[in-house]
């Protein structure tokens, strides 16, 4: 497996630079074979705030996933996140002009260019054009219109947009370490490719990816994606705020999140115990784990209740029959299904990347999710020819391409 032959998924977030390597094993599945991983120090809630930490990041979380996987990574397929993305539903129309009135692809592709003509700010890029449902002739809920009779053609997208210095600024990192960018996916699109089943999709699912800096939002219905939100809160606000409740340092504060937290009271017994360590010369003291659960449990009930406000505005709670799915590193916190259960009134669970192979027991983690449904993406649009990205002004030079790679992918 030549380095140019690899699908190497690069995430980098607020708190971690994940880097999964995958590729296609002789009987053509897909493996994942390395994992490399860096604490990351460059970003704020998830945009890019120091080019040269970054850069120091992904190279250091490269080099751990080459050594792994042995082979040599040349190209990358990153994601983006942070409190700029946006997500829209529009609609297209066009008169289907092909002999005999039989839609052809020609038809299909302007009907959904008609689609994504809408104004954005000039400070903006659409990252992703996302095809929902059909329409011939009023006819609605067709998937593949292509060899269909009719005279109108009606398209509903989802359409995504970014910041566009926050996405060329990620290219430039990359390029710095020395790689290429194959494209850039939004990453709660990713992790729901590598962690919900395509039943969850069709009845309709709420994604949440809790991340460090960001808390990615992703609703599907009936198969395809209706509303992307992402918040700028996630699991750095957790652990903040034991650090100042409990008056000890950061990093203290994370390694008791992580090894005692819990956001769900009636998980926690009542004689359970948590050490603090002592600061500035001060004794280490010893507290109650209900105490810490009532630091916890409101800072996590505050972040998924926004999204409960954001999704039953739209008027899509009470129609999410594949119910809740939890991710990212966030989720580990005890209790957080069960917290998700109760604000939502949903099932909920916690979502693990689906097992491909290779290297299972190293990524099979929610907070891996996102950097192996990276790979997958990369996987599912294989056979495209990827627009060269040595440069930022290249990356976004046509959304066009873009469009038509997401449009493949959907069929």
């Amino acid at each position: 497996m030549a380095g140019e032959d690899l699908i190497v998924g690069l995430d980098i977030g607020t708190t971690k630079v994940c880097v999964i390597i995958g590729g296609f094993n002789d009987s053509g599945q897909l493996e994942i074979t390395g994992v490399g991983t860096t604490p990351s120090r460059g970003l704020r809630r998830g945009v890019v705030i120091n080019i040269e930490t970054t850069v120091r990041s992904i190279a250091a979380a490269v080099e751990g996933a080459e050594m792994m996987s042995g082979r040599e990574v040349i190209s990358v397929f990153t994601g983006i996140a942070g409190g700029h993305i946006e997500g829209i539903n529009s609609r297209g129309v066009v008169a289907v002009t092909g002999r005999g009135r039989e839609i052809t692809r020609e038809d299909v592709d302007r009907v959904i260019d008609a689609a994504k003509a809408v104004v954005i700010p000039m400070d903006r890029e659409v990252l992703h054009v996302i095809p929902q449902e059909f329409v011939v002739d009023d006819q609605g809920g067709i998937k593949n219109p292509i060899g269909m009779v009719g005279v109108r053609l009606e398209a509903e997208v989802h359409i995504i947009t970014g910041a566009v210095t926050s996405a060329q600024n990620i290219v430039k990192c990359v390029n710095r370490a020395g790689f290429k960018v194959n494209d850039i996916v939004l990453e709660p699109l990713a992790s729901s490719k590598a962690v919900l089943t395509q039943d969850e999709k069709e009845l309709g699912v709420l994604l949440i990816d809790l991340g460090g800096g960001t808390t990615d939002v992703l609703l599907h219905l009936e198969g395809a994606p209706y509303h992307t939100e992402v918040l700028s809160v996630g699991g750095d606000q957790v652990t903040n705020d034991i650090s100042i409740m409990l008056k000890t340092p950061l990093e203290a504060a994370e390694k008791i999140k992580v090894q005692a937290g819990c956001c769900y009271a009636p998980l926690v017994q009542e004689d359970e115990e948590v050490h603090i360590p002592g600061v500035g010369g001060r004794p280490p003291r010893t507290i109650m784990r209900s105490e810490l659960v009532e630091i916890v449990q409101p800072r996590m009930a505050e972040i998924l209740g926004m999204i409960r406000e954001q999704i039953d505005r739209k008027g899509y709670l009470n129609i999410l029959g594949g119910g809740v799915v939890v991710t990212g590193g966030g989720s580990l916190l005890t209790g957080t299904a069960e917290l998700a259960t109760e604000i939502f009134n949903l099932p909920a669970r916690t979502g693990y990347p689906v097992k491909l192979g290779g290297l299972v027991e190293e990524y099979y983690n929610p907070m891996y999710a996102t950097g192996v449904g990276l790979v997958m993406s990369g996987a599912a649009r294989r056979d495209v020819d990827y627009m060269d990205t040595s440069s930022s002004e290249k990356t976004f030079s046509s959304v066009w391409d873009r469009m038509r790679n997401w449009f493949k992918e959907f069929f």
